[in-house]
């Protein structure tokens, strides 16, 4: 067994060791709350989900930190009057906490929110600066800057040499020494409201965005953690400039670095900014949240992933090929499987293994879909339980159990089968007496409650009709 991650910062796959074969530590970073989540950053949740499920598959543990950006200039700035910065951030955090719920990403051990871990930035900004990597504007405004100049690893991450890098735009350039050293504390200016400000050496403020990141996770998994995640898009400068100012600071800090592809319509990158995005709310109305799921998952994390109205529909007769095998396993053996803990197939584990494989790994779950299907056909009920068991358990780890979307054990598909079997029989029974009447009479009973009839070597059988 050797789990294998594409690190950014290496820019290869590595073999994955952590540095507790127990407790995988992994911090990922979270979502600024100043607007509603769109489908990117519910893109970006699946595939830190499956990956954390996957360690713990592997590992008997993942400590997994997900942290909320509660304080930011953009929070600011959707306040109103009516509708505080804090109650803002708390009310979009809820609308984050819901679309993630909704596809059944795993709630994070713990959730730092920014505002309650200021004493500890201010105490890694005091750090920096008796090191000599940090500095409080001279010009009084309460401004701390990093000094990108004092630090020779910085651009490591991103393989960038500094005098090519831009100007960091994140704070007011008010006294900086380089127009590229970022904010580690902003200085409070008026128009900005009075309770959100801090105490600090340097004056009321609030810290900078990068800053966060770092002290939340030190303050969570300590100065030396196996993995930080984030979007590929936060490579650069948010990531870049964590590992500088930890480093820095004298932590070892994050041993891989892991990012996930971006969602992109029409191969541009889905954004506010750029106003081309879907509402993770809206979707989630309009399509199963498995499907979405689903849909979401199915690419490799890394890929950047086109999403179209066709990405939902396949997702949707995907989970159908695997929704009607599960019902015909429950009809043939109502009882359930015998194996309580089945093992996934050697298959899926290698493409699980290999950088997290989703791909690869669910072409094996639909072969193993079609050999059970076969199976049931041949009704050798062994070959169709082992199936039935190896499709669970992969859907588990994959965070699509259909199983437990429709009700635990598909018992409800069991109940209603009867009904629906006695029905058939019913017909069955009127055809062959020639009461054509009650024989029609039955058929469009069963039409009416959606459900679809299958003459197979076994007999007839019945599924839900989801178009």
């Amino acid at each position: 067994m050797t789990v294998r991650l594409y690190d950014t910062r290496a820019q290869a796959l590595r073999d994955f060791a952590p540095r507790d074969a127990s407790n995988v530590s992994m911090y990922v970073c979270g979502p600024t709350v100043q607007s509603g989540p769109h489908i990117g950053h519910v893109r970006a949740a699946v595939g830190f989900d499956i990956l954390r499920r996957w360690l713990m598959h592997r590992f008997d543990r993942v400590t997994f930190v997900r942290n909320v950006t509660d304080i930011d200039d953009k929070i600011l700035a959707n306040a109103t009057d009516g509708e505080p910065w804090w109650a803002l951030a708390y009310r979009i955090e809820l609308e984050f906490t819901r679309a993630y719920a909704a596809v059944g990403v795993l709630a994070p051990t713990y959730e730092p929110r920014a505002t309650a871990s200021v004493s500890q930035m201010i105490e890694l900004i005091e750090t920096l600066i008796e090191r000599g990597h940090a500095y409080a504007a001279p010009d009084g405004s309460g401004d701390v800057y990093f000094d990108v100049r004092s630090w020779s690893e910085y651009g490591s991450l991103t393989r960038q040499s500094l005098d090519a890098m831009e100007a960091a735009a994140d704070a007011d350039p008010r006294g900086k020494r380089d127009p590229r050293d970022f904010a580690l504390w902003k200085g409070t200016k008026a128009d900005e409201p009075a309770d959100a400000a801090w105490a600090s050496p340097w004056g009321l403020g609030r810290p900078g965005w990068h800053i966060e990141c770092s002290a939340m996770s030190r303050r969570y998994l300590g100065s030396e953690f196996d993995i930080h995640g984030g979007g590929l898009d936060l490579r650069f400068p948010h990531h870049e400039n964590e590992l500088a100012q930890s480093t820095a600071a004298g932590d070892a800090f994050a041993r891989y670095w892991v990012h996930n592809g971006l969602v992109t319509v029409g191969d541009q990158k889905m954004s506010k900014s750029l106003g081309n995005f879907l509402l993770a709310d809206e979707v989630l109305a309009e399509r199963d949240p498995l499907v979405v799921r689903y849909a979401l998952g199915a690419a490799h994390y890394r890929s950047n992933l086109d999403l179209g109205p066709a990405s939902f529909d396949e997702a949707e007769a995907a989970l159908d090929r695997i929704r009607s095998f599960q019902q015909r396993v429950a009809r043939v053996l109502p009882g359930g499987t015998d194996d309580a803990t089945p093992a996934v197939p050697d298959a899926f584990a290698a493409a699980m293994d290999d950088d997290l494989g989703v791909p690869q790994a669910l072409a094996v779950v639909h072969e193993t879909v079609r050999a059970g299907n076969t199976a049931i056909d041949a009704a050798d009920t062994d070959a169709a339980a082992a199936a039935a068991g190896a499709v669970a358990a992969m859907l588990d780890i994959l965070g699509l159990d259909v199983a437990a979307q429709q009700g635990g054990d598909l018992a409800e598909t069991v109940a209603l089968d009867t009904l629906v079997r006695t029905m058939i029989d019913q017909r069955a029974d009127a055809r062959a007496t020639k009461d054509w009447a009650t024989a029609d009479r039955i058929r469009d009973a069963i039409a009416a409650a959606g459900i679809v009839l299958e003459d197979g070597p076994e007999g007839t059988h019945w599924s839900v009709n989801r178009g």
